[in-house]
């Protein structure tokens, strides 16, 4: 190979292999960003959980998520729905009721685990629910959608429970209750798992080792290019 043409190919090699480098740099800084920010998300979400309970509100966003709140109000007997659900308890259902606040509003409430479909223990009169705000969980849950018309949940869609309960309009959100109900058969509450997976370190480690790697690489191969081509003595 000629030699302007050999220093255009290892020009052109050594610009992908620091392409490569940047990249997988750029990968680690990423993760090591993401790992500032899903701790933050935990602080935050620990934060919410630990707090005084507060009025549930009209809407929630993101931002609400895992708060404590209180509503008072009264259950909409016969209108349960038993979601599929798999637990430190073992497999089961959420028994999710409707609950009619003061001013008519409508929230759902995940009032707990049962081990089966069956009639709930009636509750009489208004109650005061405590529990942690979870948003709605559209659509189903893994491979598997919910199929309304046949009563099959497989996620919390509050949309879709309200509209199959007649309770529409809802608020846009759930309540998973606390386990202050004892009574003999009620749904077990305070079964929330929050729990944020974050391996962000571990990536951005590897993404940085990879990235020494081809360091190294790079360098090899440069001195052994100059070997090769330099004129013996």
């Amino acid at each position: 190979m000629s030699t302007p043409r050999r220093r255009v190919v290892r020009g052109a090699v050594t610009i992908v292999w620091l392409a490569v480098i940047a990249a997988l740099l750029g990968l680690g800084t990423w993760q090591v960003q993401r790992r500032a920010w899903k701790l933050d998300l935990i602080a935050r979400v620990d934060a919410r959980v630990h707090a005084a309970p507060v009025a549930a509100p009209a809407t929630a966003g993101k931002d609400d998520a895992y708060r404590r709140v209180r509503v008072t109000g009264d259950y909409l007997s016969g209108r349960d729905t038993f979601v599929q659900a798999s637990t430190e308890r073992g497999p089961g259902f959420w028994a999710i009721s409707p609950l009619r606040r003061g001013d008519g509003s409508i929230v759902l409430i995940n009032r707990g685990y049962v081990p089966a479909r069956a009639a709930l223990p009636p509750v009489a009169g208004t109650t005061t629910v405590t529990g942690l705000l979870r948003l709605t969980e559209l659509g189903g849950g893994f491979l598997r959608s919910n199929v309304p018309a046949t009563d099959r949940w497989y996620s919390r869609d509050v949309a879709a429970i309200a509209t199959r309960r007649a309770v529409s309009p809802a608020l846009p959100y759930f309540i998973d209750a606390d386990d202050s109900d004892t009574r003999p058969g009620a749904p077990v509450g305070g079964l929330t798992v929050i729990h944020f997976p974050n391996s962000h370190l571990a990536y951005a480690v590897t993404w940085y080792i990879l990235a020494l790697m081809s360091i190294a690489g790079l360098i090899y191969w440069i001195r052994v290019e100059r070997q090769r081509h330099t004129p013996a003595a």
